[in-house]
């Protein structure tokens, strides 16, 4: 347990100084670091042997969030001269190379790379940055520095981490009836509930907080749509626990990494963060349109 509250402590650290400096790269290169690991990650719990799909796929992985937006390197390079230098190559080119270059890697070690190595590889090296990669989306998606995008990068996370808090605690006090007990067998259908439901005060209480101190407020009509899509985006977010349970069971580990001692590994802190942030991303589309 004191093993675990450091770590805590240590996240939360780190958290306050990737806030602070939100608006420099310091911010892009923890996502970019953080997106590499975790992609690295999987591919060793998948125990892909192959060191040159391991090596590849982590760097790809590490300069996906550093091409994701044109405003990532600011002030160091101005947002319009990289957003030509990312804009001269569609971003599905990169893919395409990533395919090729996995399997003549697979076709030169064909003896000990198995093709479902190379799929795996493809999607830790795909899914898990451009998971990522919607954090640095989000910080720009209502304009450069407007704090709109701040707060749907915490409305993202509080959907994920909130649930998970208020599920585990809710599953500890009052938990009967398991939810998937082949899959997770702590999880309950009474932590489920409140989970979501410790998630949406989680949520309220921060929009409220960004109303009282943010430059300008939101308005009523997306408040309430925000609060109103909150149960559903924390529902997903226990579907990525649960399909992040799936793939340790398959890879027959606890945990995906060691790097946060008593907590696991990135992945293990970002799993269900996977899938509220594309949906943050997609609600955040909507109400701006």
């Amino acid at each position: 347990m004191k093993q675990r509250v450091i770590t805590a402590l240590s996240l939360l650290a780190l958290l306050a100084v990737v806030v602070w400096r939100i608006y420099t790269p310091v911010f892009v290169a923890v996502i970019a670091i953080f997106s590499a690991i975790a992609a690295n990650e999987i591919m060793h719990c998948a125990k892909i042997k192959n060191k040159f799909i391991l090596i590849v796929g982590t760097v790809f992985a590490f300069f996906v969030p550093v091409f994701a937006n044109p405003t990532v390197l600011e002030p160091i390079v101005s947002t319009e001269k990289w957003g030509e230098i990312i804009g001269f190559v569609p971003k599905i080119v990169y893919i395409i190379a990533l395919v090729f270059v996995f399997f003549l890697a697979m076709l030169k070690d064909y003896k000990n790379t198995k093709f479902e190595q190379v799929a795996i590889s493809f999607v830790a090296s795909i899914f898990v940055p451009f998971g990522f990669s919607v954090l640095v989306i989000l910080r720009d998606i209502a304009g450069y520095k407007e704090q709109f995008g701040v707060y749907l990068i915490f409305y993202g996370l509080i959907c994920a981490l909130g649930t998970d808090v208020g599920a585990q605690l809710t599953g500890m006090a009052i938990g009967k009836h398991k939810m998937s007990p082949n899959i997770s067998p702590k999880k309950t259908v009474e932590g489920a509930v409140g989970g979501i439901v410790v998630g949406l005060l989680f949520n309220l209480a921060a929009i409220l907080l960004y109303n009282k101190f943010a430059v300008t407020p939101i308005d009523t009509k997306t408040i309430i749509i925000l609060m109103c899509a909150a149960p559903f985006i924390e529902f997903m977010s226990m579907m990525g626990d649960l399909s992040a349970s799936v793939l340790k069971r398959n890879f027959d580990v606890k945990d995906f990494g060691k790097i946060f001692p008593g907590h696991g590994g990135v992945m293990d802190r970002f799993d269900s963060s996977m899938f509220t942030l594309p949906l943050t991303y997609c609600l955040a589309m909507f109400i701006l349109r």
